[in-house]
């Protein structure tokens, strides 16, 4: 792992990030590095499982053009709303 030294802290960060030390009950490196991937947009260990995940990626593009349109027929029934059942 790199290390990485960072100066300039000022008081409202300093503070924000010992309370997430202590509400997570982690060093303020890790309290740190948490925030840090946070505000970076990644996936933070304590997430859990990516939901979507990736096990459908070998079919993106692969359906010709005749395999869209047969689904997008067989599933139009789906975008019917039954009124009466909201009633």
């Amino acid at each position: 792992m790199k290390q990485l030294t960072i100066r300039g802290f000022e008081r409202e960060l300093a503070l924000r990030l010992r309370a997430t030390a202590r509400r997570r009950d982690i060093s303020l490196n890790k309290a740190a590095l948490y925030l840090m991937r946070k505000g970076a947009g990644l996936r933070t260990p304590d997430e859990g499982p990516m939901v979507v995940g990736d096990s459908l990626d070998a079919y993106i593009g692969r359906w010709t053009e005749e395999e869209e349109n047969e689904l997008g027929t067989s599933i139009v029934e789906l975008d019917r709303v039954d009124e009466g059942f909201w009633r």
